[in-house]
C-alpha cells in the first residue's frame, strides 16, 4: 500500500543536525495520519507521499521548514525579583498571548547577578535537521481517525 491521504503511517527514523549529532534517536516509531493533518513537518509529508513499506529516504529540513529561524527578540533579560525563588536554568513557563497573539513558551537559559535570561525560541530554532526515515507500516485510517484528524491506538492518541 502506498502512502496517500488518509493513511496511517508508521516510521522508523533518526534526526541529526548538520554536524551529525543525534537530535532524536527515534527510539519510539513515529505514527501519524497522512494528508495535511499537521502531524508531521510538511516537507517530510510531501517526501513520503507515494512511498511504500520498506522505502528509505533522507530529508533535510532547513530551519524555516522545521522550528524557524532563531529570533534574538525572543531573548529577554529580566529582574530575578519577577520570578519565584526556586527557579533553575532549564525551567519553562508560558506567556499567554493577548488579542490574537500566540502563546510563547520561554525557557530560563541563565541566572546571574540578579538577572534571569529567558528565551522564547524553540531549542532547535535556527537548526537544520536531517531525517533518516524508513517506512515501517502503512494502513488505511479509520473513519474515526479521519474525523478526529489524528491516529488512535498504539503510537497515536488515546481518548
Amino acid at each position: 500500500m502506498e502512502i496517500a491521504k488518509n493513511t496511517v503511517v508508521t516510521l522508523n527514523y533518526t534526526v541529526k543536525d548538520p554536524d551529525g549529532n543525534i537530535i532524536d534517536d527515534g527510539h519510539h516509531p513515529l505514527v501519524y495520519l497522512h494528508g495535511g493533518y499537521d502531524g508531521i513537518f510538511t516537507v517530510i509529508e510531501e517526501a513520503l507521499h507515494g512511498k511504500k513499506v520498506g522505502d528509505n529516504l533522507q530529508v533535510k529540513l532547513l530551519p524555516e521548514d522545521a522550528f524557524g529561524e532563531y529570533d534574538e527578540e525572543l531573548v529577554l533579560v529580566e529582574e530575578a525579583s519577577l520570578f519565584p525563588d526556586n527557579i533553575e536554568v532549564g525551567m519553562s513557563f508560558e506567556r499567554v498571548g493577548e488579542d490574537g497573539e500566540e502563546d510563547v513558551v520561554y525557557r530560563i537559559t541563565d541566572i546571574a547577578d540578579g538577572k534571569v535570561v529567558v528565551d522564547g525560541n524553540h531549542p532547535l530554532a535556527g537548526t537544520a535537521l536531517i531525517f533518516d526515515i524508513t517506512v515501517k507500516e502503512v494502513r488505511t485510517a479509520s473513519a474515526e481517525e479521519i474525523g478526529h484528524g489524528h491516529v488512535h491506538g498504539e503510537g497515536g492518541h488515546h481518548h
